[in-house]
């Protein structure tokens, strides 16, 4: 069911809108949790570690591509509200060939500074981590080379809903992963390419998910934006950065945080309690991706309506949204603390002391999902309302303060369980934040 962004969300409306985002974040996450389940089988733990040491660098030099995406995708739909349909498709085009650009030297600079990086971080721990750098290595620079497929799926995955075309955005997903699932089964399990086999199939699956959807909006004629003749603007730029900027930090201080409790564990744990933490990110991003889905698939609607300054329709918006995100939040606790267990024992491999480590730190972690919806929806409705200083506070103090004096402090006081805890007393404190945000802003919104 497709729903126009000037129809008022009812709570079937609302489903229609965000379903499609949602499978297309949570599928984008299983597919690179089973590159995971693949490295850790057909490799080993050393391998899987490896990933998980490199992969939150390339993630800080993608960021901009949720940046543009996001913060572009809130610009063009205000916009399209404000019936300037050829301006909002200038825009699109000028914003593609800046992501396109900016992807091909961030790939450049993580291709030539991955050693450098990896080699870094193995100095931290006193445990043998020679295997996991060399497979890091390797991952982290050819992952590098597909950087612009990358981004452009990151940024293709806001304008979906923005075209009114979610479902499709979902399509290229579903291709993107089946691509990425087989070749796994092909280059690892048939070619043993090890490592090799797993970064190429994952930057085949970008290319399917970040060039396909280039054609589909230059051929296509009934979205409400289309590719076409782009004209430099630093303006639209300087907006839609400004705009992104909170899912710009949010992202870079998610890729800074993943260091950082990297740094923590190889100090307290060694290689073993990457591995731990590697397996709670595939939890984390997959049901993150569900609170990131329902802000992709909602935030045109906000911006829309902001345009259109139909004050009752946003706070129809945000009263549904907030009940909604408690309700997924709750159901997430309960499926981690059930769940958790059995997928780290999937991921160890038969590693006894994985299982134990990574079951046991899940359960503490899996606290967290009670309370990061609200702020990660927070971020995103202020981005939606163009205000994206404001939702730069929420992701700032979320993650580059809060978090990062848990990550250093709570070790001192509970050792290592307050490396699995920080992030739970972090969202605590960010969902707060986030509340007096909204309310404090209520007047100058009307919602």
């Amino acid at each position: 069911m497709r729903v126009a962004l000037h129809e008022h969300l009812t709570g079937k409306k609302i489903f229609f809108a965000v379903i499609a985002p949602i499978c297309m974040m949570v599928f984008s996450s299983l597919y690179t949790l089973v590159d995971g389940v693949f490295m850790a089988s057909f490799v080993g733990s050393d391998a899987f570690a490896g990933n998980n040491l490199v992969w939150p660098f390339f993630a800080i030099l993608a960021s901009p591509g949720f940046m543009f995406g996001s913060g572009g995708a809130a610009l063009v739909g205000k916009y399209l509200g404000q019936k300037r349909e050829e301006k909002a498709n200038r825009a699109f085009s000028f914003l593609l060939l800046a992501v396109l650009v900016t992807g091909v030297v961030l790939g450049l600079v993580g291709f030539f500074a991955m050693p450098f990086y990896a080699r870094k971080m193995a100095l931290l721990s006193d445990h043998p981590t020679q295997a996991m750098v060399d497979y890091g290595i390797t991952y982290g620079r050819i992952l590098s080379i597909g950087m612009p497929a990358f981004m452009l799926q990151l940024f293709f995955q806001s304008f979906f809903s923005t075209a009114e075309k979610p479902y499709t955005g979902f399509l290229f997903t579903v291709a993107a992963g089946l691509a990425n699932i087989g070749l796994d089964a092909l280059f690892m399990g048939l070619f043993r390419w090890e490592v090799e086999g797993a970064a190429t199939a994952t930057v085949i699956g970008y290319a399917v998910a970040g060039f396909g959807p280039i054609l589909y909006f230059l051929l296509s004629k009934k979205t409400p934006i289309r590719l076409g003749k782009a004209e430099f603007d630093g303006r639209i730029l300087a907006k839609s950065a400004s705009n992104g900027i909170s899912e710009l930090i949010s992202n870079v201080s998610s890729s800074i945080l993943a260091i950082c409790y990297n740094v923590q564990l190889l100090r307290y744990i060694g290689p073993v309690g990457v591995s731990a933490y590697g397996i709670i990110l595939y939890f984390a991003y997959t049901f993150n991706a569900v609170f990131i889905g329902y802000a992709i698939g909602v935030s045109p609607f906000v911006a829309y309506q902001f345009g259109a300054q139909n004050k009752k329709e946003l706070r129809h918006i945000l009263k549904r949204s907030l009940l909604l995100i408690g309700i997924i939040g709750a159901a997430m606790f309960l499926l981690s603390e059930f769940a958790g267990p059995y997928l780290s024992i999937a991921f160890a491999s038969g590693n006894e002391e994985l299982a134990s480590l990574s079951s046991y730190a899940t359960r503490i972690y899996s606290f967290v999902f009670l309370f990061c919806g609200f702020s990660m929806f927070g971020s995103a409705f202020f981005t939606a309302l163009n205000n994206g200083l404001v939702s730069g506070i929420i992701a700032v103090v979320r993650a580059l303060v809060l978090e990062m004096l848990a990550i250093f402090l709570l070790p001192l006081l509970l050792s290592v369980d307050g490396i699995w805890s920080a992030s739970v007393f972090a969202e605590i404190g960010a969902a707060i934040m986030t509340g007096v945000l909204l309310l404090t802003e209520r007047k100058k919104y009307g919602y």
